[in-house]
């Protein structure tokens, strides 16, 4: 369905199904075809919306295999969503893209390939990590075994004296974390420079460096299998006196040289026309805290963190273990400067009327709602999610360069009862920062992670959600 309109029109006029309380009826994941708006275009030469290639943002189980499937942390949208809108927005070779929540690095990674320089931003340095992993050359396939072997006997020959406050402690054994600390401190001192280390400075690690990070992130996730709960972003720590997971050394060795051994096999049979590709930049930085970056961007393709209460940083707390010798933030403040925290900010987050009427009206509901602590922590911590995603989308705009384009993937959630109707929202606060929206795709998911939550079903009995891909034009 294809709307065209005035874009001076009254907002509620867009959604005709909404009723007078704000609430929208979910969409059928399963009967529903995507709904696309089209919001009125200037006469400036610029893109047309409606040519973008917008298909289901659903990260897909068969996605999830190859060389990304090496990548599967919760949340983003699949490298084929990424390469068929970049595609279909006509940017020539050599146009900037920018994801300021570049999370695995999908963006970068799918920019790159066609030859669009990509800078990559995240809080997260283990994401960083991650990401730059993503863009090891198919050209490299070949050392990775060799090279993982040389890791292993250097590990070996290296005695490890193991610090009973290492965060690995957290989930394994003495001896096991001694050996795993002992291959960590083999790739770190073979293919991270000594001033990189010293300064802690993440984002300048090797993609070679970050792919033996992240298949040592693959046999710390596998080892510690019995912390995992039925939510992927929650992984358990051993309480006092619990049995920590354990490995065998040489076991440990093997296993981390299988998983090498699939990433290498996986890398070589990409299916890529040209191994040419663009410029790729990832920084760790705070989009809330203003980007200051020296040059502007045609596009910019992201998905801001969900406000549905994740932790983004526990979702990460093993891999942040891992390389925590090269961190220089600890994990309680990335977790208190990460939008989407569930921590109540340290200073009082007072709404204002820039954050749009719909996260207003919202967090109003949620102050007055009659269940335990939402007056206080959990309007505190949505009051929090909004000012960040405020400072964020001011930096944003500003990274833009007129004419130039932002389209952002936001999933709506409920707070109990109550709709947060993030994609409505976000469209407001970026309104306020001169980003116009120009078209809207929605698509419906069946399942959430909130319907797995036990107390869940004593508010509401359906748990589907709306993902909606926002496309602003900025004026």
């Amino acid at each position: 369905m294809a709307i065209l309109i005035d874009s001076l029109a009254d907002p509620r006029t867009l959604f005709p199904s909404e009723k007078e309380d704000g609430s929208n009826p979910k969409l059928n994941q399963d009967s529903v075809q995507p709904s696309v708006l089209l919001l009125g275009f200037s006469n400036l030469n610029s893109l047309d919306f409606r040519k973008l290639a917008i298909v289901s943002p659903k990260r897909a189980v068969k996605a999830q295999s190859g060389w990304e499937g090496f990548f599967p942390y919760y949340a983003g949208y699949p490298e084929s969503f990424a390469r068929a809108l970049l595609s279909s927005a006509g940017l020539p070779k050599g146009s900037r893209v920018l994801d300021p929540w570049n999370g695995s690095g999908t963006t970068t990674f799918a920019a790159s390939k066609l030859m669009l320089d990509a800078v990559g931003i995240d809080i997260n340095p283990v994401m960083t990590i991650v990401a730059r992993a993503r863009t090891l050359p198919p050209s490299e396939a070949d050392t990775l075994v060799a090279l993982g072997r040389e890791l292993l006997a250097k590990a070996r020959r290296s005695a490890v004296v193991v610090d009973p406050m290492d965060p690995l402690a957290s989930w394994f054994g003495p001896l096991t974390v001694g050996w795993l600390r002992g291959i960590e401190r083999a790739i770190s001192s073979s293919l991270v420079s000594d001033q990189t280390r010293a300064a802690g400075d993440i984002q300048a690690v090797s993609a070679m460096a970050a792919t033996f990070y992240v298949a040592l992130f693959a046999l710390c996730r596998e080892l510690a299998a019995t912390f995992q709960t039925s939510n992927p972003t929650w992984l358990k720590v051993a309480r006092a006196g619990q049995r920590r997971a354990s490995g065998n050394r040489s076991v440990l060795a093997v296993r981390f040289i299988g998983i090498v051994a699939d990433m290498a096999g996986a890398l070589a049979i990409q299916n890529i026309a040209s191994s040419e590709t663009a410029a790729v930049d990832l920084i760790v930085a705070d989009t809330a805290g203003g980007l200051g970056l020296a040059s502007t961007f045609d596009f910019v393709l992201t998905s801001p963190p969900y406000c549905t209460r994740i932790d983004y940083t526990a979702a990460t707390r093993l891999q942040l273990a891992v390389v925590a010798p090269l961190l220089r933030m600890g994990k309680a403040e990335l977790s208190r400067k990460m939008l989407g925290s569930i921590r109540v900010p340290v200073h009082e987050v007072r709404p204002v009327a820039a954050w749009g009427d719909t996260a207003n009206r919202f967090l109003e509901t949620v102050r007055h709602h009659p269940s335990k602590a939402s007056a206080g922590y959990y309007y505190k911590t949505h009051a929090d999610y909004f000012d960040k995603m405020f400072r964020s989308l001011r930096s944003i705009a500003k990274s833009i360069k007129p004419c130039g384009t932002a389209v952002l993937v936001v999933q709506d959630s409920y707070y109990k009862d109550v709709h947060n109707d993030l994609p409505a929202s976000i469209s407001e606060i970026a309104a306020a920062h001169g980003l116009v929206l120009r078209r809207r795709d929605d698509f419906g998911l069946s399942k959430t992670l909130a319907g797995s939550h036990p107390h869940s079903k004593s508010y509401r009995n359906s748990f589907e959600a709306v993902e909606a891909v926002l496309c602003f034009q900025k004026t």
